[in-house]
């Protein structure tokens, strides 16, 4: 027999909150049970959109924790305020699920690892970018050895900025000041584009490549006058089969869910035997193949539940005991954070970093 699976939802900072509750309302197997932030004004669109009672919406998390004792907590605080508030939920006992980025650094990472482990309850990470059909289409084709041995992974990503936009992608119009008060621009709560959107590719791309770790990494980023983060990085990872580049970017010309910019966003894989080319939100992917070098454009796959979003996803592998994997396991996801702390050191050291063995 299923059950029902009490969610709650704690510290908004992120937008994706309001878009893991929607996943998490609409699934016939799960409740909403509480919803908590300090800044009551940020749970009221997430309020009218699922109906929620009084009694369900807190602004002090050991309130909502002791009254509603979900089964999962989904969190979404800034970046470098990860690890702390994953170390405040886990001793009430529920499972964890994490928008991305996993951590500010591997320490905090490992933190969050270390604070689950003691409940023996799952952390799960978000990417959000895991549940795109074509990148999905793109590992299977991967996976069934089609382009061969994969050798390179090209990425760009970002939008036009966090700012302009909000739950739903409902799209906002920021004015020039709202960046300085906002935490996606300030350092010590993780802001930048790198954060935010590194973690994206080379967390994806360690998939793609089944586990495989870059030898070294060398990342520049921009240096905007008045702006203490970044808001375009390139990364170079050298691996033992050849280089793999990613690059981020708040400020593309348009954003990818509307109108694809230039270049385009998403991913190209090169293999021994071919490419893939797989873009955000695209209902294509281009193959490359010997035997047809001019390409043909794939169909992706249909995505079917539990496996169309993360909230589906957690809760399928919670009935069934299984851990999370790919990108959403903390396995995958510590060695993707391993490389963005080594992008961080790069990018203000401006120099190459090895990464240890």
């Amino acid at each position: 027999m299923s059950r029902l699976w009490k969610i709650a939802g704690i510290n908004f900072d992120h937008m994706h909150m309001g878009d893991l509750l929607r996943m998490a309302h609409e699934h016939p197997e799960a409740e909403i049970v509480g919803i908590c932030d300090a800044q009551p004004a940020r749970m009221q669109w997430s309020i009218e959109q699922f109906g929620l009672m009084p009694d369900r919406v807190f602004t002090d998390p050991r309130a909502c924790l002791e009254q509603t004792r979900p089964d999962l907590v989904i969190l979404c605080p800034a970046t470098a305020h990860h690890a702390e508030w994953t170390e405040r939920v886990a001793p009430f006992g529920a499972h964890v699920l994490v928008e991305k980025p996993f951590a500010a650094s591997v320490a905090e990472a490992d933190r969050m690892i270390a604070a689950l482990a003691a409940t023996g309850r799952q952390l799960v990470i978000n990417w959000p970018l895991r549940w795109v059909a074509s990148h999905v289409t793109a590992k299977r084709l991967l996976d069934e050895g089609l382009i061969g041995a994969l050798t390179e992974v090209h990425y760009y990503d970002g939008n036009r900025g966090p700012l302009y936009h909000t739950a739903d992608k409902i799209e906002l119009e920021p004015a020039a000041a709202d960046k300085a008060a906002s935490w996606w621009y300030q350092r010590e709560h993780g802001g930048g584009s790198l954060l935010d959107y590194l973690g994206y590719g080379v967390t994806l791309g360690t998939w793609f490549h089944n586990g495989r770790r870059p030898v070294e990494i060398t990342t520049v980023v921009d240096q905007t006058p008045g702006l203490e983060v970044d808001e375009h990085s390139i990364t170079v990872a050298r691996y033992d089969c050849g280089l793999s580049k990613f690059e981020t970017r708040w400020g593309t010309f348009t954003d990818p869910w509307t109108h694809q910019p230039q270049p385009k966003c998403g991913f190209v894989l090169k293999g021994t035997d071919g490419t893939i080319s797989s873009y955000d939100y695209e209902a294509t992917v281009r193959v490359q193949t010997r035997r047809n070098p001019a390409g043909e454009d794939l169909p992706v796959d249909e995505l079917r539940p539990p496996f169309q979003n993360p909230i589906q996803y957690t809760l399928h592998c919670l009935a069934e005991g299984l851990p999370a994997d790919g990108p959403l396991s903390p396995a995958t996801s510590r060695i993707g954070q391993e490389i963005v702390d080594a992008a961080v050191r790069s990018a203000a050291e401006k120099r190459t970093v090895s990464l240890k063995p």
